[in-house]
């Protein structure tokens, strides 16, 4: 079996500060301790499936418990929050308790399950989809927990996918239609191989990757091709099924790598990770136009949260895979710029679309259509966004094969225990992202030698570190600083960021414009933060631009607010994309800017960023700190 090159702490902890903490007790109490009660049609769909008349349901209806739970058990790993423990545990119990004999655990009425169709719609079902997502959150909360009725729940529903496909069965799990919806259980019957040893697991997984390349009786592609499209070069774009959905399959591929050590499963993965970085990922870290990849980052369409969310967790399992802090940097910029921009500052509602210019409206306004009787707030992103915080701890600490991996900048303290059994812990005092500026202290309770990797971001141009003030040598933007040492309890590394601004210049339907970027912050113009409307913001000039932090004196305060003045004595206030449109006010991320060149795409640097030839070399990196 192959491994990964980076694996989260099993028994990490973290305290997280700051705006962070705000938001994880915001998302737990205004959402996740809430809403199976507020909606209890999340479980009470699976109770009378068979009960006359239907419920008339969406076709992914089943996917909310499992996206619930998913997003649910990711938060409680980084806020212990015992309330919200217990609040899950009942929500296990309720769920378990309602899968039927055979193992089913769906909202369709029977002789329809796991067929692709039902008599109260017309659209198809994404049942296999459904459980693929319940799947996913037991096998979680299993993990977390060890509730073994969580685990046998998932297994009863993988046994289920066996009996139903695997071997010279028909019809096949492709055959169900919606495919790249339907073709997801791929993914957690690799885990749940992984999890109980199980063999037809395993092979029913390995059967749906063959199905990938099915065709119809006319030649036509059945599914997306996943596997044999990335190996001949095609773009994600350019797949038979584009959607966002294809993402969850996908992830399966990589399992299967660390399964059997078929390196095809890789490097199909890999490729279309770097595919959709270079054509899909869109200037705020969010991915997808319109549902699905367009091959054009500039794509006004819709960027749905569902799709974020996917990519992020398509990242999680890229940096593990590869160990690449580039990705680490990807992982940080749709973060603290799409996963803080897609929330509510209250954590009460989330978003469905989180364009780069426009407006914010809640989920329950833009796809209101999946509201229904007894889950009036359910749709399939109300119940995932939260999750994006929650994978903050599969990446933010990790272990790889020489120590400990700093990916995580932000105030707070995050733990580990090491191969040796010392627990460390990691105290950063910073106000970061609002500065560039961390002091790490080490803490642990006798001294350890021990590796430490510090992530030096891509668009850090000029990093300083000091380990005890004693200054180091590397720092190598896009890269980790390697620390081996006998590490004291009281050590105390000083990490100094260049947050001199970094530009992306626009191209297509962004021409002529430009995203203005401070360290891993989306600058971002508000109308509710400046007396100038959106078609008169001033046109900047890269060269000389330099501004200073700046507070908010009413509500609703940014995470971050940069003051521009202009020649004519105009302020032009910009804040982080995540607070942006907080107050349903329009913004703008492209913005007018001159004096700075466009950077291509390159695998060293993926946002395209660069920053101009500036008049005073002083004030290159120290003109914006002030």
């Amino acid at each position: 079996m192959q491994q990964p090159m980076q694996t989260r702490p099993v028994e990490g902890s973290y305290q997280f500060q700051g705006y962070l903490d705000d938001y994880l007790h915001g998302v737990s109490k205004q959402w996740l301790k809430v809403a199976p009660t507020a909606n209890p049609a999340m479980l009470e769909m699976f109770r009378d499936r068979d009960r006359q008349p239907y419920r008339e349901l969406v076709p992914w209806a089943g996917e909310f418990a499992g996206k619930y739970l998913t997003a649910a058990t990711q938060v409680l790993r980084l806020t212990a929050d015992e309330e919200l423990r217990s609040y899950l545990a009942r929500f296990v119990d309720q769920l378990t308790a309602l899968q039927a004999e055979d193992g089913y655990l769906g909202p369709w009425p029977h002789g329809y399950e796991l067929t692709g169709k039902a008599p109260q719609t017309q659209h198809g079902t994404w049942d296999a989809w459904g459980h693929y997502h319940i799947m996913l959150g037991l096998l979680l909360w299993h993990e977390e927990t060890g509730d073994e009725k969580a685990l046998d729940c998932a297994k009863r529903i993988g046994d289920l996918f066996c009996a139903r496909f695997l071997g010279a069965t028909r019809p096949r799990l492709v055959d169900t239609g919606s495919t790249e919806m339907n073709l997801a259980p791929v993914h957690a019957l690799a885990l749940l191989h992984r999890a109980t040893g199980k063999q037809r697991y395993l092979d029913l997984a390995l059967q749906i990757v063959d199905e990938f390349a099915a065709v119809d009786d006319a030649g036509q592609p059945l599914a997306g091709d996943y596997l044999d499209a990335a190996l001949v070069g095609k773009e994600f774009f350019e797949t038979p099924k584009p959607r966002w959905e294809s993402l969850h399959p996908i992830l399966g591929l990589v399992e299967l790598y660390y399964l059997t050590g078929e390196d095809r499963f890789r490097r199909a993965f890999e490729h279309w990770w770097w595919s959709i970085v270079k054509l899909d990922r869109h200037n705020n870290g969010g991915f997808s136009s319109g549902e699905q990849a367009q091959g054009n980052p500039y794509h006004p369409g819709a960027i749905e949260t569902c799709c974020t969310i996917a990519w992020i967790a398509f990242s999680v399992e890229m940096l593990r895979l590869t160990g690449n802090p580039i990705v680490a940097d990807e992982l940080e910029l749709s973060t603290i710029n799409s996963v803080v921009g897609l929330h509510s500052v209250t954590g009460r509602w989330a978003t469905y679309n989180t364009p780069m210019d426009g407006v914010r409206k809640a989920s329950a306004h833009d796809i209101v259509f999946q509201a229904r009787a007894g889950s009036p707030e359910l749709n399939c992103c109300s119940v995932n966004a939260a999750r994006g915080f929650g994978m903050i701890g599969d990446w933010a600490l990790m272990h790889d094969e020489e120590g400990l991996v700093v990916n995580w900048y932000g105030p707070g303290a995050m733990t580990a225990q090491l191969p040796t059994g010392t627990e460390v812990r990691l105290v950063q005092m910073t106000d970061y992202p609002r500065m560039g500026v961390i002091r790490l202290h080490v803490e642990m309770a006798q001294p350890q030698e021990l590796t430490l990797k510090l992530r030096i971001p891509s668009w850090s141009a000029q990093t300083r570190v000091k380990v005890n003030g004693e200054p180091m040598a590397g720092g190598t933007p896009g890269s980790y600083l390697r620390l081996r040492k006998q590490w004291m309890p009281r050590d105390v590394i000083e990490i100094d960021l260049d947050f001199s601004p970094h530009y992306w210049v626009g191209e297509q339907e962004c021409a002529g414009l430009t995203s203005i970027y401070r360290g891993p912050v989306l600058l971002t113009y508000d109308r509710r933060f400046n007396d100038m409307d959106p078609d008169d913001v001033p046109s900047l000039d890269a060269r000389t631009l330099a501004g200073e932090l700046a507070s908010w004196q009413s509500w609703l305060e940014p995470i971050v607010l940069w003051v521009v003045e202009e020649p004519d004595g105009r302020k032009l206030h910009l804040c982080d994309f995540g607070s942006a449109g907080e107050a349903g006010t329009p913004y703008r991320s492209w913005l007018p800017v001159e004096g700075v060149q466009p950077v291509p795409f390159s695998r060293s640097n993926p946002l395209r960023s660069g920053r101009p030839s500036w008049p005073d070399e002083d004030q290159k990196r120290t003109g914006n700190l002030r």
